[in-house]
């Protein structure tokens, strides 16, 4: 799945259901890009940020090719990192061993990655002391703030399971059907959000101690259009507000 970020989850764009178990291959992440490219030319990528199990050789060299996608990878701890092509290749959990909970570290320069030269940061989560590795293109000084964005597919996902729509539960098998259903959930999905967003402006939502909201906008929206929906007769005002909201999207 292809989403962008914003207010802190991510808005699915496109997908493909595979037919198989796992995970994508290179190539299937080549075209679903490829799409992304051609329904939406003119846009400008501020970055991708893909977790450790969406990277490989292939998927590298396509996202090196001019013009270069800005791009937020984290490698597994086991991947070899060498200063110069040819080099003596070391893990980057070597390189990075020395690192205490809360620390970071840039190696110095570009390094070779599967043949190819990018930046390479890595940091020790303070919370649970998980080596995080990023290879970057660009901006290695901003690589860490901007692959935390990608904590919103996690969200969005919650949303879309347990959190909210339970789409687990349906237990479509048939790739078409389910896609189908994506598609559907995709755009409840953003209604919610558009709905906690407007409940928010009128009314904010309180931050609890640590900073964040006590609810999340799309818990917001969700839960109004539950409420509305199992009694539209007596919420038939509300909801056509609501509805307005799905004008623009």
């Amino acid at each position: 799945m292809l989403a962008v970020v914003h207010e802190g989850i991510a808005f699915p764009l496109l997908w493909t259901m595979l037919d198989k178990k796992g995970n994508s291959n290179s190539g299937e992440r080549m075209d679903l890009f490829d799409r992304f490219e051609a329904l939406f030319p003119d846009v400008e990528v501020a970055c991708l940020t893909a977790d450790r199990e969406f990277v490989g050789r292939d998927w590298l060299s396509y996202l090196l090719i001019d013009p270069e996608v800005p791009f937020r990878l984290r490698i597994r701890h086991s991947e070899l990192i060498s200063p110069k092509l040819g080099g003596t290749r070391r893990s980057g959990e070597r390189m990075f061993d020395s690192l205490r909970p809360g620390e970071f570290r840039q190696l110095s320069g570009r390094r070779w990655v599967w043949g190819r030269q990018v930046y390479v940061i890595g940091s020790r989560l303070a919370d649970s002391g998980e080596l995080l590795i990023l290879i970057t293109n660009a901006c290695p000084e901003t690589a860490l703030p901007d692959y935390a964005r990608r904590w919103g597919i996690e969200n969005l996902f919650g949303a879309l399971k347990t959190r909210g729509f339970c789409l687990e539960s349906t237990h479509f098998k048939d790739p078409e059907r389910l896609s189908r259903l994506l598609a559907l959930l995709s755009l409840a999905f953003t209604w919610a959000m558009k709905v906690g967003l407007w409940i928010h402006q009128g009314s904010p939502i309180p931050l609890k101690a640590h900073g964040r909201r006590s609810q999340s906008l799309f818990r917001t929206g969700f839960d109004f259009l539950r409420r509305t929906f199992s009694n539209l007769p007596l919420f038939s005002g509300r909801f056509h507000q609501a509805l307005q909201l799905l004008s623009c999207t």
